[in-house]
């Protein structure tokens, strides 16, 4: 488009380096390594990032707001996220199949219930793409889960998982969990539940492999 136009080109210019925060680089390059299923690159990686950018997993909700409220410092933002298929986070109070105020949850403070503050409403993939807060509570789910390890795909249908064979799908449950776990400009916290063995959809052999991948990731449990 510019050739036969008067222009002139500045190298300095080029944006070939990521700007959305001053960690996002690394934190994209371990959160690669994570969903490529490669944990011994992620936690070379997370070592690079650990002293500027904390990772925690934990298996229990409140431990979770009680790290994020923790961390925050005056009006910095923290809140919950999980997959847009997380449908069986319900019983833990986290319900992703509620219509979620944008408005609401991003931009009102801390006495709103509706706002992220209050670490009820979970944002998913499709709210908070492309936005950002300081401090994110990754919620994980049975649909993106560590089995053999590797990682495998699922659908909560009806009353049951089901795999998920597409290929196309399963990429873009991948691209949903990385959307999530990079959302955060100064680090985030992940829950992996426990399950129930009385819930046939809440197994916890679903969570467990998942739990130990982290933290073979190199994540520090609390």
């Amino acid at each position: 488009m510019l050739a036969g136009l008067r222009h002139e080109t500045r190298d300095a210019l080029h944006l070939a380096v990521s700007v959305r925060s001053f960690r996002a680089e690394k934190v994209s390059e371990f959160v690669g390594a994570l969903i490529a299923g490669e944990d011994k690159s992620a936690r070379a990686l997370y070592q690079e990032i650990k002293a500027t950018y904390p990772i925690a997993v934990t298996r229990d909700l409140e431990r979770a707001w009680s790290w994020l409220r923790s961390r925050a410092r005056g009006s910095e933002r923290f809140g919950l996220v999980a997959s847009s298929g997380a449908y069986r986070l319900k019983p833990e109070g986290l319900n992703v199949s509620q219509d979620l105020s944008a408005t609401h949850w991003f931009l009102n403070d801390k006495s709103d219930v509706r706002s992220s503050y209050y670490l009820e409403d979970p944002a998913t993939e499709f709210d908070i793409q492309g936005l950002e807060l300081d401090w994110v509570g990754v919620c994980w789910e049975a649909d993106f889960r560590i089995v053999d390890g590797k990682w495998s795909h699922h659908k909560f249908s009806g009353s049951a998982w089901q795999n998920v064979n597409n290929e196309h799908r399963r990429t873009y449950l991948a691209n949903a969990y990385r959307v999530l776990l990079t959302r955060a400009r100064q680090g985030m916290i992940v829950y992996v539940p426990r399950g129930n063995p009385n819930d046939p959809t809440r197994q916890p052999i679903q969570y467990e492999a998942t739990f130990q991948f982290l933290l073979d990731c190199g994540l520090e449990a609390t």
